[in-house]
């Protein structure tokens, strides 16, 4: 029996989500270890080893390691091609290409102020401190304008990247879950025809499900 990948992190954490999701949609074995980061254990030598940024996720594959959340689930998909969903990252050239240019939208013009949105919305509340109401707008707006080139796009294929799910949609669970379930900003997704359609079909997938579940649990 092959051994189980590790992922080092919590699951309440958007990164560690994210690879946690796709390793649930690959059928992938993995052992996860949460890492407390309140009381900086992202920050001992041993981990910095293997995250040289002090953050999360951190990733082992025998005597590979990986930290950044998008690279390891490209890793992921492509070491084990043939297991759970295998067209999560293309099968042919073009379509791996139309998932890496929608993944680039996801990590350089939607997290940036989705990032923002949830860590003002959802986490401040809950570590007591106070909301930056001027930041919230700025990035509502930055979000918006992001989501309206998404209606367009989500009016012309069922998913970013074509008609099946892939990677390119994958890495918007995390954010948009935490704004659509525990903000009272749902809406800037939900009142989009197409991306309220596309958030309900990918946020009702067993794999995102199943993370759902784990992070309630913590």
């Amino acid at each position: 029996m092959a051994t189980p990948v590790k992922l080092y992190g919590p699951p309440l954490s958007t990164a560690v989500s994210r690879v946690l999701a796709c390793l649930l949609e690959k059928d992938v074995q993995f052992q996860l270890t949460p890492i407390n980061l309140s009381k900086g254990e992202q920050k001992k030598p041993e981990f910095l080893k293997m995250q040289p940024f002090g953050q999360v996720p951190a990733f082992e594959d025998e005597n590979i390691s990986l930290f950044e959340s998008r690279a390891i689930c490209r890793y992921i998909c492509e070491k084990y091609p043939e297991k759970g969903n295998k067209g999560l990252y293309g099968t042919n050239p073009l379509a791996k290409a139309s998932i890496d240019q929608w993944l680039e939208a996801e990590g350089q013009t939607f997290n940036p102020p989705s990032s923002v949105l949830v860590f003002q919305l959802a986490f401040a509340p809950l570590m007591k401190l106070k909301q930056d109401e001027t930041l919230i707008r700025q990035n509502e707006a930055k979000l918006s304008k992001v989501l309206d080139v998404y209606e367009k796009r989500l009016g012309e294929s069922r998913f970013l990247a074509g008609d099946e799910f892939s990677l390119a949609d994958l890495s918007h669970l995390p954010n948009a879950h935490y704004l659509v379930t525990a903000t009272h900003r749902g809406e800037i997704f939900t009142s989009r025809k197409n991306v309220g359609r596309w958030w309900d079909e990918i946020s009702s997938r067993d794999s995102w499900k199943k993370v759902a579940d784990m992070q309630k649990s913590v």
